[in-house]
């Protein structure tokens, strides 16, 4: 496994001592030696992996160019949360628990919005102009953002990621498997067997909530019906264009588990034009626990994504990797549980 860790030097010390460039950046060296800034990386910080030749060719250059490894002074002491979408329902759990590990740390706290496909606004070209102590991306960043980041020794954790991430990117993300599963055991043992599930997008988390489902039924004797299962977009309104088909066929499921909790809102407003009662006559869990759907009539059974926790394990994380500290696990998985309310009963 490479270890391309966040504790790279930064990349804007100290002027070149014989025509190179104004500002010495690893990507500079990287280049005059012709490697990756991973591999700069490894000898600035002494790390093993990179042959004798090359890491005595990367010395060469550092010392010619005056290369200095820089203190955690030269970067100001904020801890940067950047979105994608700040529009989400869970955000205020993120941002709360960052707080809470940034105050304990005297560290202040800027929430950026970076905006989809390269749209108009904040860019990693801003933060990484803040120089902030750490950064935490909510869902993703790029392969040019991440190593942005790491030409400039910033520490960055990625939050709940959508995408499948290299080995050596640190991340902190739920047990989404095992929420599935615990979600579709529930309805088992209330006695479901027709239990549909509205899946989402093939991102990793979506595949492991299905998965866990699959699983469940399998465990419990139950044939896994594709048919029940309707892959759709995580919102309100395509959990209610789903649940209108499932709902709508004459052997309809008495239950149905969704992979988020806008979707099972969705199923709600769709049940409730078709004069379906929940739970008597139909079932529903939901995933995430927005705080939302404790006050929806009736209350959600869901599971419970602990955002919160979530967030102050990846903030102790990134201000771990940068003070420069030993990381023994750079993916951190934090349970999830299952939280019944009133949404569910045994089918009528």
């Amino acid at each position: 496994m490479t270890d391309n860790r966040s504790d790279e030097p930064a990349a804007d010390e100290q002027s070149s001592q014989d025509g190179g460039p104004g500002s010495v950046t690893i990507a500079y060296i990287a280049e005059s030696a012709g490697v990756s800034i991973p591999t700069v990386s490894k000898v600035i910080n002494g790390r093993s992996g990179v042959s004798a030749q090359t890491r005595a060719r990367i010395e060469e250059l550092v010392n010619q160019y005056g290369y200095r490894k820089p203190t955690s002074s030269s970067r100001n002491n904020i801890v940067e949360l950047v979105f994608r979408e700040l529009e989400s329902m869970w955000a205020v759990e993120i941002i709360r628990g960052v707080e809470r590990v940034a105050r304990r740390e005297r560290a202040g706290v800027m929430v950026s919005e970076f905006g989809l496909h390269d749209s108009s606004g904040m860019s990693i070209d801003d933060t990484v102009g803040r120089r902030p102590r750490c950064v935490l991306s909510v869902a993703q960043l790029s392969p040019a953002e991440r190593d942005q980041l790491k030409a400039k020794g910033i520490p960055f954790v990625v939050f709940d990621p959508i995408d499948e991430l290299p080995d050596d990117v640190p991340f902190v993300g739920a047990t989404n498997w095992r929420g599935g599963q615990a979600a579709t055991r529930h309805l088992i043992e209330l006695g479901h067997r027709r239990i549909a599930m509205i899946s989402g997008p093939d991102h990793p988390f979506c595949r492991a909530r299905l998965a866990g489902y699959f699983s469940a039924l399998t465990e419990a004797g139950l044939p896994a019906d594709h048919g029940l299962v309707v892959r759709t977009l995580l919102t309100r309104e395509d959990g209610y264009a789903a649940a209108r088909d499932l709902l709508a066929r004459p052997d309809r499921p008495s239950a149905i588990f969704t992979a988020n909790d806008l979707q099972a809102l969705g199923v709600y407003r769709a049940a409730r034009e078709l004069g379906l009662s929940i739970p008597r006559e139909l079932s529903v869990v939901g995933f995430d626990d927005l705080p939302v759907v404790a006050w929806v009539d009736p209350p959600l059974t869901t599971v419970h994504q602990p955002l919160s926790e979530m967030a102050i394990a990846a903030t102790e994380l990134a201000l771990a990797l940068g003070r420069g500290e030993e990381i023994t696990q750079v993916g951190l998985e934090i349970a999830t549980t299952l939280t019944v309310r009133e949404s569910t009963a045994p089918p009528s």
